[in-house]
C-alpha cells in the first residue's frame, strides 16, 4: 500500500494518497492532468502539495516507486542504474533544499555534471514543480551537455537546428527544395531529419540515400535521420542503408513504449547496429529521441502519474542510450494535454530543465496545433526563453508550417533571429562549412545569397543544381 502524506495548515489537514498523488497535486495546472483526473482541485490544494513536497527528503524517491519495480522496466532501469556515490553529495537534502542548492552558486556546471547519475527523473520532476519559470531557466543554463557525431552539439554559446524538410507525399523535389532552403539559412547542424509520409523500409532507404548523397557530395558536417520506427531502421541497416542516427519516440512507462512497439532491448539492439557502421567522424552518439508531455496519458499508460513526471521518466530511457539529440515536441499532441500558450511555455521550460539536469542534450520543438489557444507570439516567447536557458537545438521548417504533420513550429528565419539576438552560433564544424560555402561571413553573420558578389555564387549554384535535381 502506498504511503500517505499529510500536511496541516491552520485548522485544516490535507492528505495525499501516495507519492504519485503528491507529485500530481503539486504540478502547475495543465489540461492533461485535468483530463486524467489527477490535478489539484484548487489553487490552495496545489500550494499545500508544493509545501509538503518541499519537505520531502530526496531519499523518499528511492524507497517508493511510482510504478512497482516488478511491473515496469523503466522503473527497474531508474533504480538499477542509480549512482549512489554521485547522489551522496545531496542525499541529506529535501526537495526544497535541493531547489535552493540548485539556484545557489554552489551548483556549478562541474558539480551538476558530477551529480547527473545520482538523480532520478522523479527527483528532478519534483524540484521543477517548486520552481518559477526563471528558476528553470537559470538552472538549465548552468547544465552543459555536449554530444557529437559529424559535428559537436551543445557547446556553450551555440544553438543548433534540425532541418525538417517534410513533404506530404515524400516528393523528392519538394524535400530537396526544403533542404536547400534550410542550408542557405544556416539550418541543419543538429540533423537533417525527415518524417516520412510513407513509413516503410523501402521508403526509409530511399530518403536516407537522398540525404546521404547531399551530405557526402558537399562534405557537410552534419548527420541525417529518417524518423521511421526503430524496427524499420534496424532492417534498413541490415540492407546496407546509410544510417547515421536512429530515431524513436519514447515514453516514461513500459506500457507507453509497448504501445509504440518497442522495449529497452530493442533500443539496445539497434544502437549496437548503428554503432557498428562507424559513420561518425568526431563522435559516436547515434540515437535521436523525441518525447512529449501527454504521450503516456494518450496511450492510457500513465498509471495515474501526472504527465510532466511521466515525461521526466522518459529521459531515463534516453539517458541509457547516450543520444546525440533529445527533442521534446512540446505542443504537438494538442490542447487536451497543454491547453494554451501559457501551459505550452511552462511545459517547454520544465522539459528542458529536467532533461539537462539529467545530462541530456535537450532540444525543443517549439510548436502548437491549430486548435490550441496559442499563436506564433507565444512560440516566439518560448523560443527566446529557451535560447536564454541554453537549449541545445530547435526545429527549422519552411515558414514555420509543417505541411505534412499539420502543425506550427519554428522556421529557418527563427533560428537566425535567436542566434542574432542572443549572440549564438551553429555547431563550430557546421559554421566553418557555412563560411566556406559563403552562406555565412566570418564572424557568423548571415549573408543572403542574392547579395553575394558573383565570384561567391559558384558553389551555391552547384549545390542548388544538384540538390534541386533530387
Amino acid at each position: 500500500m502506498a504511503k500517505r502524506y499529510t500536511y496541516t495548515l491552520g485548522a485544516s489537514t490535507w492528505q495525499f494518497r501516495g507519492l504519485a498523488d503528491l507529485l500530481a497535486k503539486a504540478t502547475p495546472a495543465r489540461s492533461g492532468d485535468r483530463l486524467a483526473g489527477v490535478i489539484a482541485e484548487s489553487a490552495e490544494e496545489r500550494v499545500v502539495a508544493q509545501m509538503r513536497l518541499a519537505e520531502l527528503p530526496l531519499t523518499e524517491f528511492l524507497s517508493e516507486a511510482l510504478i512497482p519495480y516488478e511491473q515496469d522496466e523503466v522503473t527497474r532501469l531508474i533504480l538499477d542504474t542509480h549512482d549512489k556515490d554521485a547522489f551522496a553529495a545531496i542525499s541529506h537534502l529535501t526537495v526544497g533544499d535541493f531547489r535552493n542548492w540548485l539556484l545557489s552558486d554552489h551548483a556549478t556546471p562541474e558539480s551538476l555534471e558530477r551529480l547527473r547519475n545520482g538523480l532520478t527523473p522523479e527527483m528532478v520532476a519534483a524540484v521543477s514543480k517548486l520552481m518559477r519559470n526563471q528558476d528553470l531557466i537559470l538552472v538549465a543554463k548552468k547544465c552543459q551537455v555536449t554530444t557529437a557525431f559529424r559535428n559537436t552539439i551543445g557547446l556553450p554559446g551555440h544553438l543548433s537546428t534540425r532541418l525538417q524538410p517534410n513533404h506530404p507525399t515524400d516528393d523528392v523535389s519538394g524535400i530537396a527544395a526544403s533542404i536547400l532552403d534550410g542550408l542557405l539559412y544556416g539550418n541543419g547542424d543538429a540533423v537533417i531529419g525527415i518524417n516520412p509520409a510513407t513509413d516503410n523500409v523501402s521508403q526509409t532507404i530511399k530518403l536516407l540515400s537522398l540525404l546521404d548523397d547531399v551530405i557526402q557530395k558537399y562534405d557537410i558536417p552534419t548527420q541525417s535521420c529518417v524518423l521511421t520506427h526503430v524496427t524499420n531502421t534496424l532492417e534498413a541497416i541490415d540492407q546496407g542503408a546509410p544510417v547515421d542516427l536512429v530515431f524513436q519516440s519514447i515514453g516514461g512507462t513500459e506500457a507507453t513504449n509497448s504501445s509504440f512497439g518497442f522495449n529497452l532491448a530493442t533500443l539496445a539492439e539497434v544502437r549496437d547496429a548503428a554503432l557498428s557502421l562507424k559513420r561518425g567522424t568526431v563522435g559516436n552518439n547515434v540515437m535521436y529521441f523525441e518525447t512529449g508531455q501527454g504521450s503516456s496519458l494518450s496511450a492510457n499508460a500513465h498509471h495515474g502519474i501526472d504527465q510532466q513526471t511521466c515525461e521526466a521518466r522518459a529521459y531515463a530511457v534516453a539517458r541509457r542510450f547516450d543520444p546525440l539529440l533529445v527533442n521534446t515536441v512540446v505542443g504537438f499532441i494538442g490542447p487536451e494535454y497543454l491547453f494554451d500558450g501559457k501551459e505550452i511555455i511552462r511545459a517547454g521550460l520544465e522539459d528542458h530543465f529536467c532533461g539537462k539536469l539529467l545530462g541530456l542534450p535537450m532540444g525543443c520543438d517549439v510548436c502548437y496545433t491549430n486548435h490550441a489557444e496559442a499563436d506564433q507570439n507565444d512560440m516566439d516567447n518560448l523560443l527566446t526563453l529557451l535560447g536564454v536557458a541554453g537549449c541545445t537545438f530547435i526545429m527549422g521548417i519552411p515558414g514555420s508550417d509543417d505541411i505534412m504533420l499539420n502543425y506550427q513550429t519554428t522556421s529557418f528565419h527563427d533560428a537566425l533571429y535567436a542566434r542574432r539576438v542572443l549572440d549564438l552560433k551553429p555547431a563550430p564544424e557546421f559554421e566553418d562549412w557555412l563560411v566556406r560555402m559563403q552562406i555565412f561571413e566570418n564572424g557568423g553573420r548571415y549573408t543572403p545569397s542574392r547579395l553575394l558578389p558573383d565570384r561567391f555564387k559558384a558553389p551555391l549554384k552547384a549545390l542548388k543544381r544538384d540538390v534541386g535535381d533530387g
